[in-house]
């Protein structure tokens, strides 16, 4: 790490991650579009059950996103042997979470509750969750794969096995969703048993490959299966617990805006639409530059290296901006354009311009935000990061949101545009408080060296 530039080092890392993410994301267009062609029906069975679906499954998944950083300090300390033991402990701790995903997405009577859906609509949406439940051991299996290979710097690994995924989606769907080789055609259901089946593949696949590889032997992967042990899930959790919670709120936050927002009719809740489909595809960028920097932090800190740690902290920082700003910049100049890409309706294309042009302002605070919260996460610190996200996206992002959207106490309202100020104004306060809490930690790790 020390023999290459720290620029060159992070995009080596964020490179195969951001393919990666990308793979998965391509995943949900590729139902949605294979979906569309059957009927509305399945079309909104697959859009409704996989909101439901990627809540739950990615917010119990979330304890697992602790993994990455803490194998980075183990790796970075030359403990390659201790690598193999918190493997196990985070299996333990994935039944137990995957255990409540399951349950969640057999009994999903609270979400079905929510959307107050027609019965035919309602019937896909219940055999949607429960194929995906099948699936949740596997998932969880290949989170455990991806923070393993993330956290020792070999992330092109798990972008192999992803876009190897994608590669399979499109004739699993075919089969299951069409009835294709002589199978019953499920409709929009087909998708998520298609997932399933990918999920478990890859799963399968990735672990024999990585277990049988003489080069990872030195991790102690196969080494005599251990108990529970609070020793070392005590700090797993300490650690994850907050991030799970940060990403409940944050997709929890967007949920209510999105309800919000359809309450002032379809053409605002499609410009919107428009405008939180940017923005998570925006995201993917720092997320992966994030991500990467955790990782090389977390190795620095386990080589007792806390100044390299910082420095690599404040790259980060700077190749994400860099980044940020010519992607807000596309989205600055080219709203309309972009706009018109996404729908021929006239009047939905003139309120989605705008809030193009409130994405870019709003994505340079989510470089701001997404590559110091993951950096924090390679120091080993999520509790504090939880609280300011909590607070700001329930308090400033949203209540301002129906303040400046839906009332007359600060002017006239803004309807969507409303809620997206609001949601600017959050994301640069919390970037702007996670930004400084990461330099004060780093400099107290600095400071706890050299005294």
């Amino acid at each position: 790490m020390r023999k290459i530039p720290l620029t060159r080092e992070l995009i080596r890392l964020a490179g195969p991650i951001y393919i990666a993410q990308m793979a998965m994301m391509a995943n949900g267009v590729i139902d949605t579009v294979m979906a569309g062609r059957l009927s509305v029906v399945d079309l909104a069975a697959v859009g409704i059950g996989a909101s439901i679906q990627v809540t739950i499954v990615m917010s119990l998944t979330g304890v697992l996103l602790a993994l990455p950083p803490l194998i980075a300090h183990l790796y970075g300390a030359d403990k390659h042997a201790a690598i193999g033991r918190e493997i196990q402990q985070s299996v333990w701790i994935a039944l137990v979470f995957g255990a409540i995903a399951i349950l969640l997405l057999h009994y999903p009577w609270p979400f079905i509750a929510l959307a107050e859906l027609r019965p035919a609509v309602e019937a896909k949406v219940r055999a949607y969750l429960d194929a995906s439940a099948w699936g949740v051991p596997a998932a969880f299996a290949f989170r455990i794969f991806f923070g393993l290979f993330t956290g020792i710097g070999r992330p092109r690994v798990v972008m192999h096995f992803n876009l190897a995924a994608l590669a399979l989606k499109v004739p699993l769907n075919a089969v299951f969703m069409y009835g294709l080789a002589g199978l019953p055609a499920l409709g929009g259901p087909g998708c998520a048993v298609a997932t399933t089946v990918d999920a478990w593949l890859m799963a399968l696949l990735a672990w024999a490959w990585c277990l049988r590889n003489p080069e990872y032997a030195q991790l102690r992967l196969r080494q005599h299966w251990s108990r529970p042990d609070w020793q070392v899930i005590g700090p797993f959790l300490r650690l994850g617990l907050p991030i799970a919670l940060t990403f409940i709120a944050d997709v929890s936050a967007f949920t209510f805006m999105a309800i919000f927002i359809a309450r002032l009719g379809p053409v605002m809740s499609g410009a919107h639409q428009i405008a939180a489909n940017l923005a998570a595809f925006a995201f993917i960028l720092p997320l992966s530059i994030g991500n990467a920097t955790a990782i090389l932090a977390g190795r620095a800190l386990g080589a007792g290296q806390p100044q390299l740690a910082r420095k690599i902290c404040g790259r980060g920082l700077a190749l994400g901006l860099s980044l940020g700003i010519v992607v807000s910049l596309v989205f600055w100049f080219g709203a309309h354009t972009i706009a018109q890409l996404y729908t021929a309706d006239a009047r939905v294309r003139a309120v989605a311009a705008p809030l193009i042009v409130l994405v870019g302002f709003y994505h340079l605070a989510d470089v701001l935000q997404a590559v110091s919260v993951n950096a924090l996460r390679g120091y080993k610190r999520s509790a504090i990061p939880m609280v300011i996200y909590t607070l700001g996206l329930w308090g400033v992002g949203l209540g301002g949101g129906v303040l400046l959207g839906l009332t007359h106490l600060l002017g006239p309202p803004r309807a969507a545009a409303g809620f997206w100020l609001a949601a600017v104004v959050n994301l640069w306060l919390v970037g702007g408080l996670v930004t400084w809490y990461l330099d004060q930690v780093s400099r107290r790790a600095l400071r706890s060296a050299t005294g």
